[in-house]
């Protein structure tokens, strides 16, 4: 199986560090599996089945591999699905035979991220589906838990969504503060062409704020929280020159209606901020 690589995102760190966080390491007593140790027999081994208990979208098997091989490398494992694959309830997704100490001290790890990461990519789905819109992209936003910011957006693309931007660094995303201390979009705007950036996003909840932001120079337009007549007005002003954006308030319920206002885009904060964790479990029978 090919490595998993994200770009920014540092599995063998992130291994680490989750490990180290659920055995206690550097605080009095901690450092071990104290009921693994105590109970299992140093040379036991187990083989375990990971399956779904509900219709899922699956994502985060390569990071589950980590956990396992990082406490034992010789641990033998098959995947039995890939990530971005939907499955049914009771589906197996990957099958492990190995140390049974270094199985039952990475479960937790193993299964807590690949619940989120599925929970993520199962409700992205559920978003792709409702919108029912081919000419319109599903996008997550930066409301992600701190530190598994490049793990959520990964699900995010396993359940047929994109991602909007990285974080702070690769486009410029003028909002109504930077405006109100700017002194309006215009002169927003106007201050991140002169600052050389390329890629500029900029907010706007009137529609009287949308000429001034193109005249200067936005590159795209985030119409938030805008109700279908507004934003296919919005988008009649836009005629095209430069993509659209519906934003602010968007569920399951309301996204097929702002989607077809002819938006380019439509942005949801609930994809990586709220989405239920998939429920998953992992059985383990000794060899």
């Amino acid at each position: 199986m090919a490595a998993f690589t994200l770009p920014g995102f540092d599995l063998d760190r992130f291994v680490r560090e989750t490990l180290a966080e659920d055995l206690g390491n550097g605080l009095p007593g901690g450092g071990h599996d104290v009921t693994s140790e105590s109970v299992i027999p140093a040379d036991a081994r187990f083989v375990g089945v990971m399956d779904s208990r509900d219709a899922i979208v699956v994502a985060g098997l390569p990071v589950a591999d980590a956990f396992f091989r990082a406490l034992d490398p010789d641990m033998e494992i098959e995947h039995l699905a890939s990530d971005g694959d939907e499955v049914l309830a009771g589906t197996d997704l990957m099958r492990l035979s190995g140390n049974a100490r270094a199985m039952l001290t990475a479960e937790r790890s193993a299964l807590n991220t690949v619940q989120h990461l599925s929970g993520i990519a199962t409700l992205v789905r559920e978003y792709v589906r409702a919108m029912d819109n081919p000419a319109c992209t599903l996008l997550d936003t930066r409301k992600t838990i701190p530190g598994l910011r490049m793990l959520g957006k990964y699900a995010v693309r396993m359940g047929g969504g994109q991602n909007h931007r990285m974080g702070l660094w690769d486009a410029a995303m003028i909002k109504d503060n930077h405006v109100l201390v700017a002194g309006g979009v215009g002169e927003a705007v106007s201050r991140a062409v002169a600052a050389g950036i390329s890629e500029i996003i900029c907010e706007v909840d009137r529609i009287d704020q949308i000429e001034p932001a193109l005249a200067a120079g936005a590159t795209r337009l985030l119409l938030d929280n805008m109700e279908p007549d507004t934003l296919r007005e919005a988008v009649g002003m836009v005629a095209g020159r430069v993509p659209t954006e519906a934003s602010g308030g968007i569920n399951l319920a309301t996204i097929k209606a702002k989607a077809a206002t002819g938006v380019d885009y439509v942005s949801v904060g609930r994809l990586t901020q709220s989405a239920p964790a998939a429920d998953i479990g992992l059985d383990f029978k000794p060899l």
